[in-house]
């Protein structure tokens, strides 16, 4: 694999702090830039409680101001997608000297920032199938899954070939996997996104919509059919639009969080905690590529609209 390639992680949350904890741990030079606990990880470290295994990592390169960091090989983008006008600032510092943008973020064609600061042919995407909060500053807590599934950005993509494996996703992949991290290249992102999107839309949307945590919809009737539903709508969307994603995909999310452990997702966290959630990348996004293709997504919509009203009320409180 040569010499190790140097990361620069952006946003050092629930899935930056565990991500590039574990490569920081495995012996890569990486760079995180935080906010609000950049003082806190410098001073103590941080701390990754895991079912890979619980450490802590004393010596830090953490930031709190971007023009302090170095120049880095891969820039992770793991912020949420609302404070993507960031990026502007953020990328031109990390990848100054050619290095490539790998954006870990929900939703779909959330690239286009990054693409539109350092080209699309500098972006790869992916997916992050994880449970996963920060619990504290500098403190993570890694609950179940921590699947990276990533690969090369193409812009407006419905219509076209996949961009194919290209090496520098797999050597990423094997640099990910040899930190402990359960990582796949993908010849196929936009596969990928819409797969991902039939978790997202449904347990993110329900969980503020229903203020109910995974098991607590799972449990109820009414609830889990609604979710079966929104998961039906999103796919019919997806093969719709010519992404061949397998109807066993259906189920299959149903399954795997009935086998979760009980979590509260992202969306919720921040509805809670009084953030912006993330409305346009996983709702607004997919729906507005399924016009493209004349297909209408009612459940879905509906649900936005729903999101919509208590986000709007949630920043005014």
């Amino acid at each position: 694999m040569g010499n190790k390639q140097s990361y620069a992680i952006i946003g050092t949350g629930a899935m930056g702090g565990l991500y590039g904890g574990l490569l920081a741990r495995s012996g890569f030079e990486v760079h995180f830039l935080a906010n609000s606990d950049a003082q806190h990880i410098a001073e103590k470290g941080l701390q990754v409680e895991s079912p890979l295994g619980d450490f802590h990592l004393q010596d830090v390169n953490v930031h709190s101001d971007v023009s302090q960091m170095p120049s880095c090989d891969v820039t992770v983008v793991a912020l949420k997608s609302t404070q993507n006008h960031l990026l502007s600032t953020i990328l031109p510092v990390t990848t100054r000297d050619g290095g490539i943008v790998l954006v870990l973020q929900n939703g779909l064609d959330v690239e286009a920032d990054s693409a539109r600061v350092v080209g699309e042919d500098r972006v790869l995407g992916g997916c992050c199938f994880l449970c996963s909060n920060k619990v504290g500053p500098g403190h993570i807590r890694h609950l179940d899954y921590g699947r990276i599934v990533f690969g090369e950005y193409l812009a407006d993509p419905y219509g076209k070939p996949a961009p194919g494996l290209s090496d520098r996703a797999q050597r990423i992949e094997a640099e990910l996997m040899d930190a402990g991290i359960d990582a796949e290249a993908t010849d196929d992102l936009l596969l990928t996104r819409w797969k991902k999107l039939m978790w997202n839309i449904p347990f993110n949307g329900l969980s503020v919509a229903l203020d109910a945590s995974t098991d607590e919809i799972m449990k109820q009737q009414d609830s889990l059919a609604l979710s079966e539903a929104i998961i039906r709508e999103v796919h019919t969307a997806a093969v719709g639009l010519g992404v061949p994603v397998p109807e066993s995909w259906i189920q299959k999310q149903i399954d795997a969080t009935k086998k979760m452990v009980p979590y509260d997702a992202s969306m919720r966290l921040d509805y809670r905690f009084g953030r912006p959630m993330e409305l346009d990348a996983i709702f607004t996004n997919p729906i507005a590529a399924a016009a493209t293709a004349g297909i209408k997504m009612p459940l879905v919509g509906m649900m936005l609209q729903q999101l919509q009203f208590l986000n709007a009320r949630n920043l005014q409180d």
